[in-house]
């Protein structure tokens, strides 16, 4: 049988053209291919050159962001470029907002090591509250939830949700009983849920609820995975958990981040392999809860004016490109995979990250030209390019991830080598 020499032209490049061997038609858009490969590629390298690496700067909530455990204490650190003065402040200081200044360093990150106390204790005790305090230039004081804070729980007073320090004692930690991780099923068979609509009564299902409940069904039904809707926090219910405003925070309406480990531990008894709906696609506008003018501006974490808007969701849209974002971004990927022991992602809202019209309006009729030019926004393509690249290179013997796009882009779910 011959070979296919237009197969044999393109099958061993190295350029981010490889998939055209696949697929004879992107041929014509060899160059927006190369180009997008080429941005992902500068990126990566400056981040090994930079950060140590791909796998350590998707570290950050151990050694460089959010509350650290340290020798002798407990260290904090927050980004917050335009911030003219940060302070630390909660149940650990009486809620004084002027006591425990925070120092700033090059780059727009400020910290604070709190020395344990006398008897050898944490400086901050678990379960108690806490707000970073920012000033902004022109002297206005916001209190804010630590944007890399693991716990978030709402105020029955002022309804806003506040972070709450999560270390239990050694004797209280959850410990982990059954397998870290399932491995990837063949052929998967897909169970889609929220946990707080899963129970027969008229309330919001709690974790353990759900996995002493539901889980021996959904095995019994012959399914092989689960994708979890609204595990990360959302200060508004009604949004099915896609107005994130606790990146990292567990969604306290349905228990504690232990609660959340027994019901993972569960489903991995059972054999089930689980997903998070992750939503990296764009945050809440909710500035009292989130990230949103986190430090007074409109452009800390998301792009400035309107394109950091989407006018359809009413929601905030991120940048990309910033050092800072994708560190947060993509460590908050690794945290769900090292701290719950989720096996994969589904990631939400993916058309519109990769344009800038953000499919509002289009039609995507399937002309290739609709996937290629400089609608595209290739700051988001590159940061799914690199999680892709560090979820599938660290965990590949588990991880699945799943791109939710209606525009139909090519190449968007080929391994990140091929383009």
């Amino acid at each position: 049988m011959e070979s296919d020499p237009h197969y044999e032209a393109w099958k061993d490049r190295t350029d981010g053209t490889r998939v055209i061997a696949q697929d004879k038609s992107l041929e014509p858009y060899q160059d927006s291919l190369r180009y997008r490969y080429e941005q992902y590629r500068n990126i990566k390298q400056a981040i090994c050159e930079n950060e140590g690496g791909l796998e350590k700067f998707a570290e950050g909530y151990k050694h460089m962001m959010g509350f650290m455990k340290r020798d002798g204490g407990v260290l904090y650190r927050e980004w917050a470029p335009d911030a003219k003065e940060v302070y630390l402040t909660g149940d650990f200081n009486g809620w004084d907002r002027g006591r425990h200044g925070m120092k700033r360093d090059d780059f727009g990150r400020w910290d604070i090591f709190l020395p344990n106390n006398p008897d050898g204790s944490s400086p901050i005790p678990h379960k108690s509250k806490l707000k970073v305090s920012i000033i902004t230039p022109s002297g206005m004081r916001l209190d804010r939830n630590p944007a890399w804070a693991p716990y978030c729980v709402q105020n029955p007073e002022s309804f806003l949700y506040d972070m709450m320090y999560w270390d239990p004692p050694r004797g209280e930690k959850y410990e982990w009983r059954h397998l870290d991780h399932v491995e990837r099923p063949l052929s998967a068979r897909i169970y889609e849920c929220h946990v707080g609509m899963g129970s027969n009564e008229p309330k919001v299902g709690s974790y353990r609820e759900f996995a002493d409940n539901v889980l021996p069904r959904v095995k019994r039904l012959g399914y092989t995975s689960l994708q979890i809707m609204a595990i990360m926090e959302h200060s508004y219910y009604a949004s099915f958990g896609y107005h994130v405003t606790n990146f990292f925070a567990a969604s306290s309406r349905c228990g504690t981040p232990d609660d959340l480990k027994y019901m993972i531990d569960k489903a991995h008894s059972l054999g089930l392999h689980v997903l998070l709906d992750i939503v990296h696609s764009h945050a809440s506008s909710n500035s009292m809860d989130g990230l949103s003018e986190f430090d007074g501006t409109d452009h800390q974490y998301f792009h400035a004016g309107e394109a950091g808007h989407h006018s359809q969701w009413d929601s905030r849209l991120f940048n990309y490109g910033n050092w800072e974002v994708m560190r947060f971004l993509l460590s908050n990927l690794r945290w769900w995979v090292d701290e719950y022991h989720f096996d994969g992602f589904r990631f939400d809202g993916v058309t519109s990250m990769l344009y800038k019209h953000h499919g509002i309006g289009q039609s995507f009729g399937g002309g290739l030209g609709e996937y290629f030019g400089h609608h595209v926004d290739m700051e988001a393509c590159v940061y799914l390019m690199l999680a892709n690249d560090m979820l599938h290179s660290m965990y590949g013997r588990f991880m699945i991830t799943i791109g939710e796009d209606v525009s139909g882009m090519p190449t968007l779910c080929r391994p990140v080598e091929e383009g």
